[in-house]
């Protein structure tokens, strides 16, 4: 029976090249000419009619995670430390100037696991370990080097491998199939009585089996009088990997949807805006932190304010004006209001609109780009996406408020979640919201923690934003009279929650593995 069987050519290449030793896809692809697709669509055939094995091995391999890549740029952390040093010494002070404050944290805690100390303000290692302790940093930077590409744990050195796994974004796991091909009891008698008869070129052929159900075929009625080859699942298939919308931009496009079905207008306004829309008109006084340098992008040039809303807003600011609040009593000043700034949150498109449409009921919404001077890491972006909400009508409450906010995340996938109150300068009562995140550990949760992506406010809860009811003294200068619910939530921190990811970076990363899982 076994001299009966039917081979396609694909079949027959990929039989001859194992016959004398145990060969992978990619050795019979040399041997034959074949593609991939080919190889493994044949042997996954011979494998069915019991010719050949296939043994698969899952191989872990590693690869450099997103602080790696950036490491192998610049250096590693401690190894700059120490080249700025000066016989083995150099203040913490002068670090943190030159360097980013995280990279000065990482390196000089691993200066210390070699020796080194900090004492009042000083790091120093002795001038004896000083050559010992570069050339364990050199090999580790060549053992880096050796894992830009994927590369098996038994080409790492084991110690260097066990310090970089310790360490956050640096290395990346990645399980890979091995495949081996080899012959059968069964496929080794098939050659061997095939050889015998002299049919090297295995080309037996005794019963014709068609490989596919032609149109031809069933028009003619063939179909009947034919055999076809059993149909197996488990042959091997290419993955196919079509077009498709970015990740990031499938969830802003449901979130668009909820938001419109829920009866709101989607709006937005420039990303360069004055301090006058981005925080005085919002309440927030001209010596906040928030208007330091350190933390927003200020332009090269003023945007003129209208100076008729301008002296409204000026009152709110240092008496109250007329909404029974005392202010902040200290001196508003046009020149601080109209300073230029690449917005620091959304809201400003919230009050912009607000003042141009006084009269409730009034429903928007706006998805967008935000701008904060932040360091980049696994969970800072110096840009990032809020989803910003504002209605107005008579008799809105606190309570319809908390119901939105619900209505928006079960819609969103978070059946739980929790109000906690909180502070904003332009919102009273205000509140944030929480969602349970999968049971996670505070300490699980806590990489993701950042100002502007996740924080973490207790044990298996993070924080997606803020919220609240407009207070008077935003609301009065542009004569609105009814109630204004309020809320910002993060986009990013969402994303990373849905998508699996623990790198925020990872969501604008040209990284087309991830896109095409994704």
């Amino acid at each position: 029976m076994l001299y009966m069987v039917e081979l396609s050519p694909n079949e027959k290449k990929v039989l001859l090249a194992i016959r004398d030793e145990n060969a992978t896809p990619g050795q019979i692809m040399e041997k034959t000419g074949l593609k991939m697709v080919a190889v493994m669509s044949a042997a996954s055939w011979l494998k069915s009619k019991g010719l050949v094995k296939i043994n698969e091995k899952i191989m872990e391999l590693y690869t450099l995670d997103t602080d790696g890549k950036e490491y192998l740029k610049t250096g590693l952390p401690e190894k700059r430390i120490m080249e700025k040093m000066e016989n083995g010494k150099i203040e913490m002070k002068k670090l943190f100037k030159e360097m980013d404050k995280k990279e000065v944290a990482v390196g000089a805690g691993y200066l210390k696991e070699l020796g080194g100390v900090i004492q009042k303000g000083l790091l120093t290692i002795d001038e004896k370990k000083v050559d010992d302790i570069k050339n364990i940093l050199d090999l580790r930077e060549k053992e880096l080097r050796k894992m830009e590409k994927e590369t098996n744990e038994e080409e790492i050195d084991k110690d260097i491998l066990m310090h970089f796994k310790g360490r956050k974004n640096v290395l990346k796991k990645i399980e890979r199939i091995s495949r081996e091909i080899s012959l059968t009891e069964e496929g080794r008698e098939f050659l061997r009585k095939v050889i015998k008869s002299g049919e090297i070129s295995l080309s037996v052929s005794l019963e014709i089996e068609e490989g596919q159900l032609t149109p031809e075929l069933i028009q003619t009625g063939n179909w009947n009088e034919k055999k076809f080859r059993r149909y197996d699942v488990s042959t091997f298939a290419p993955s196919v990997y079509p077009g498709k919308v970015h990740p990031l931009t499938k969830i802003i496009n449901e979130i668009r949807e909820i938001f419109v079905s829920m009866g709101f207008m989607e709006i937005e306004y420039d990303y360069i805006q004055p301090c006058f829309w981005n925080m005085d008109a919002l309440f927030v006084p001209q010596d906040h932190p928030a208007r330091d340098m350190q933390d927003t992008f200020y332009m090269n040039k003023r945007i003129r304010v209208d100076k008729r809303i301008a002296e409204k807003i000026k009152k709110i600011h240092e008496n109250g004006g007329n909404t029974g609040s005392e202010g902040w009593g200290a001196k508003w000043g046009m020149d601080e209001a109209e300073k230029t700034v690449l917005r620091t949150h959304t809201t400003v498109n919230s009050i912009r609109y607000l003042s141009e449409h006084p009269e409730p009921p009034l429903k928007v919404f706006t998805i967008g780009r935000n701008f904060r001077r932040e360091n980049i890491d696994s969970t800072h972006l110096p840009e990032f996406t809020q989803i910003e909400g504002i209605l107005s009508e008579e008799n809105a409450d606190f309570n319809m408020l908390v119901g939105i906010l619900k209505e928006f995340y079960k819609r969103i996938g978070f059946e739980k979640i929790k109000i906690k109150p909180s502070y904003f300068p332009f919102t009273e009562p205000s509140l944030e919201v929480l969602v349970e995140y999968g049971g996670k550990t505070l300490e699980q949760a806590s990489q993701f923690t950042s100002r502007n992506n996740l924080s973490v406010c207790k044990a298996g809860k993070l924080e997606m934003g803020g919220a609240g009811i407009f207070r008077p003294e935003v609301t009065a200068p542009f004569n609105v009279k009814a109630p204004v619910l309020a809320w910002g939530l993060g986009l990013e921190r969402l994303a990373m929650i849905r998508l699996g990811l623990k790198d925020i970076r990872a969501l604008y990363m040209s990284d087309i593995e991830w896109l095409r899982r994704a």
